[in-house]
């Protein structure tokens, strides 16, 4: 069973934006759905919160590497084909809880 914890407000964040959370988490609003992935580009390191969200799309500021935020995969043409971690997310009320297991 998955062990979901409450780490944000959905008031909290618009669509098109990014929130980080709990140190590690990402929070992207597209369109109004939400999704979580690591904070940290698999390239680099790169604080993925400080990127870009672009759609679908967060691209890495450092060297601008892609990711689609609903699977985590690398867009082809980066400087990684790894991808990022991505974790499920579930709403309850007005509370975004995320699980990483």
């Amino acid at each position: 069973m998955a062990n979901f914890q409450t780490v944000a407000q959905v008031s909290d964040l618009a669509p098109g934006q990014l929130k980080l959370v709990r140190g590690d988490v990402v929070i992207a609003n597209v369109d109004g759905e939400l999704f979580a992935f690591s904070s940290r580009c698999p390239h680099d390191k790169g604080p993925l919160d400080k990127g870009k969200l672009t759609g679908e799309v967060v691209i890495c500021p450092l060297h601008f590497a892609q990711f689609n935020v609903r699977t985590g995969q690398a867009l082809p043409g980066g400087v990684t084909k790894d991808p990022v971690p991505t974790y499920a997310v579930r709403i309850e009320g007005d509370d975004i809880q995320v699980s990483k297991g």
